[in-house]
């Protein structure tokens, strides 16, 4: 365990280009960021749960809980602890009948056990530096090939890629300019 960090969930995001959601884990210690593809069940899922939201009748995760219980074994932590061709595995680790038991999971599954069970969320130190993010030195790293207002002289027609703000711009003009989308007025 001593390889491995502590997570809480930053947020849940909803991807406008599909049906899949994104949970942004961050690191406690450090700015650092982890970001998994959940599908939309899961996601609303987690949201249920760290809103507190009650429901009338036991969503999976809750009735997973509730079975935990009724075996008497004790949820400890989930741990996320692999990441093999883009997908990240997990465990669940439960204490029952004086046994550590390693539950294999998907990570969207454990973490909205994780926020029932008010556990801690772990992740392997390998996972974190293969696809943990900072965003200073993501950004830093990124800042050399972005365009920025004095890059080009003024008068200068922007190379591709530095079209920036002009392109909303010109998008703006030709609809001032389109004598048919304009609405009738009526006639005083």
């Amino acid at each position: 365990m001593s390889d491995m960090v502590e997570v809480v969930i930053d947020s849940v995001r909803v991807s406008l280009m599909s049906p899949q959601r994104v949970v942004v884990l961050r690191q406690t210690d450090v700015e650092r960021y982890l970001a998994i593809w959940v599908g939309p069940y899961e996601a609303e899922s987690i949201t249920v749960a760290l809103q507190e939201v009650e429901m009338s009748r036991p969503l999976t995760h809750d009735l997973l809980k509730n079975v935990f219980s009724l075996f008497e074994a004790k949820i400890l932590r989930i741990e996320i602890i692999a990441l093999k061709d883009d997908i990240f595995y997990g465990n669940i680790v439960a204490k029952a009948d004086g046994k550590i038991l390693d539950i294999d999971s998907r990570p969207s599954d454990a973490i909205a056990l994780a926020v029932r069970a008010h556990v801690p969320i772990l992740v392997s130190q390998d996972v974190m530096e293969s696809a943990g993010i900072v965003p200073e030195r993501d950004m830093q790293e990124e800042a050399p090939s972005m365009p920025t207002d004095d890059s080009k002289p003024s008068g200068q027609p922007a190379k591709e890629g530095e079209e920036g703000l002009d392109v909303f711009e010109d998008f703006l003009k030709k609809l001032k300019d389109d004598p048919g989308d304009e609405e009738e007025k009526p006639k005083t």
